[in-house]
């Protein structure tokens, strides 16, 4: 191999090192979990134990991080499904009177609909994993609890 293709190659591979160190820390930096500010009054213990089985990793500021979640592009992916998570819906910061609370039928349907918990989510965590009768339990618990707020 001639030496300007090796150098070319070589300064290819520490640019993208670097990009990847730094990347890292900007990533790590992103793993948080804000304090609980405002829970919801839940309908019962068992729709709370479901939301957090399948839910809160997304949807709370309780999310668990994997080690696979400080692995690009592994780690972009579900940094912006987690804060998406979390402005559409957050168990954690529950504010009265949002669009998600004027609208408690939104959450059973996209439960129904298979929608959620999304199926990247439940390949990587199988308790997750709904069956139909918990899927049922949740998404009427869920309305039952919004309705209520």
């Amino acid at each position: 191999m001639k030496r300007p293709v090796l150098i070319t190659i070589m300064v290819i591979v520490g640019v993208c090192l670097c990009i990847a160190v730094l990347g890292q820390a900007l990533i790590t930096s992103q793993h948080t979990n804000p304090p609980v500010v405002s829970e919801l009054n839940w309908d019962s213990p068992a729709t709370r134990a479901l939301a957090k089985r399948a839910c809160f990793d997304c949807h709370s500021n309780e999310t668990v991080w994997p080690w696979y979640t400080n692995v690009p592009p592994f780690s972009l992916v579900i940094l912006n499904d987690v804060r998406e998570g979390r402005e559409t819906l957050n168990f954690s910061d529950w504010k009265p009177g949002s669009e998600i609370s004027r609208e408690p039928d939104e959450i059973a349907e996209v439960i129904y609909e298979g929608e959620m918990p999304p199926g990247n989510y439940l390949r990587m965590h199988p308790e997750a994993r709904l069956t139909q009768e918990e899927k049922a339990a949740l998404a009427e618990g869920l309305t039952r609890t919004v309705s209520n707020q």
